[in-house]
């Protein structure tokens, strides 16, 4: 059993926000994760608090912390982060005396504006959905979908970490140089092949001196938590620019996060066992401890949904266009936080790092429209009639995530929705 399991993950344990306690909410007592918002038409500066029930609790009105930066208390070390979950357990619990010295501190969500949840210094983005590399590598090299590195290096790429942004976010359709297969130059043109990529973020907490490098056995104090993060991407523009050097415009115009950060003390509960299949190499001794083989991996239930202008227009909701597991991942958070140190590079509080796009075994399993269309040779058919090859424009795509094990409390994400507008002439 997970030694961080502890009596804020106690499956009984209910709060006096009385819509904590419903059976399908994504932020029970269990879960508490950390977020930045203020009032909806208000120009108060941000504050930091925890989803719970439908309600956020304002945590230094609730005396809980005397900061307004989320990146000081995500470098909190994690005896003094544990020490504050218990906390904050202990006061929103039924019975608890601080019922009514917090409720003051208690905000509806439904009146909240979010923003990201910390500055974000750097971002970047793995690969580490060996279904998803394995199905998109067949597009392109049909005989050797996966490159020789790929099952021995977390593989990765420096992102852009202006253009994040929260749940909500709306861009245009980006710009960028594309070159088509009858076309002797390329054009700039907006995108016609757009896509979403269902990931997972991970937030940084405690980073690292220039220099140092972080074992596999010191980098679960360093992980803060996790996000849901769809990397929106170009592909048209990314099939021309990518070699030598990888992902540029076909990346950099927009990423968006959920905005409660699910903290790795919440998760505790669903670590699974890090296991590689028969036969592929065993990772390097640097990327592996006992640790990491009992319960490395997570299990996250992942969703894509999808909400077209044209289903918005008639009053429908979004329709599930797939399914996948963060346990199918191929290489799990300490590996890559341990690798991105090795060469001494400096990883600091509110560094974010994606998960690469999280795709199933199964076809329908697919974390891009990339894959659920073949490159766009299979047109989806959407319950209305409409088919879908890459996004268009007026198009939403919401992720969500939970996580579910027996003798345990469901937890979730929250919604991570994002809407492509017209390209600016």
């Amino acid at each position: 059993m997970n030694d961080s399991i502890n009596a804020t993950h106690d499956p009984a344990l209910r709060s006096w926000v009385t819509s904590a306690n419903a059976a399908d909410t994504d932020f029970p007592i269990q879960n508490l994760p950390f977020g930045r918002f203020r009032r909806v038409g208000s120009a108060e500066a941000f504050r930091i608090g925890v989803a719970i029930g439908d309600q956020a609790l304002d945590l230094k009105a609730a005396g809980l912390i005397a900061t307004d930066e989320m990146n000081a208390l995500m470098a909190m070390g994690a005896a003094e982060r544990q020490a504050l979950r218990a906390a904050i357990s202990e006061g929103l619990r039924e019975g608890s005396p601080s019922q009514s010295a917090w409720l003051s501190a208690l905000l509806p969500q439904s009146g909240l504006e979010m923003t990201l949840p910390c500055r974000i210094g750097d971002y970047t983005d793995f690969y580490t959905g060996i279904h998803h590399a394995t199905t998109v590598g067949k597009l392109f090299r049909p005989d050797a979908p996966l490159l020789p590195n790929y099952k021995w290096v977390p593989i990765g790429y420096h992102g852009r970490a202006s253009s994040i942004g929260v749940s909500g976010q709306s861009f245009p359709r980006p710009l960028g140089q594309t070159k088509g297969p009858n076309e002797d130059v390329p054009v700039l043109r907006p995108s016609h092949r757009l896509d979403y990529e269902l990931e997972l973020g991970v937030f940084v907490g405690q980073g690292n001196a220039l220099g140092d490098r972080l074992t596999m056995e010191q980098v679960e104090a360093h992980a803060f938590g996790m996000v849901l993060l769809n990397d929106w991407s170009a592909r048209d523009v990314q099939a021309w620019e990518y070699q030598p050097l990888g992902p540029f415009l076909a990346k950099n115009f927009a990423t968006t996060i959920s905005p409660w950060i699910v903290t790795m003390e919440a998760l505790a509960p669903f670590r699974t066992p890090f296991v590689r299949p028969e036969g592929d190499p065993q990772p390097l001794p640097y990327l592996d401890s006992a640790g990491n083989r009992q319960q490395g991996g997570i299990d996250v239930e992942l969703e894509v949904w999808l909400q077209t202008l044209a289903m918005r227009d008639a009053g429908q909701g979004p329709e599930r266009l797939s399914q996948s597991s963060f346990r199918d991942a191929y290489w799990t958070v300490a590996q890559m936080i341990t690798h991105h140190t090795i060469n001494g590079c400096n990883l600091q509080p509110g560094d974010l790092l994606g998960s690469g796009t999280q795709s199933g075994a199964r076809p329908e399993q697919a974390g891009s429209l990339l894959e659920l269309s073949s490159g766009g040779k299979n047109p989806l058919t959407l319950a209305n009639g409409e088919t879908r090859t890459f996004l268009e424009d007026g198009d939403s795509v919401i992720l969500r995530g939970h996580c579910v094990r027996a003798g345990f409390r469901r937890i979730g994400f929250g919604d991570c929705q994002g809407r492509v507008l017209p390209a600016r002439s």
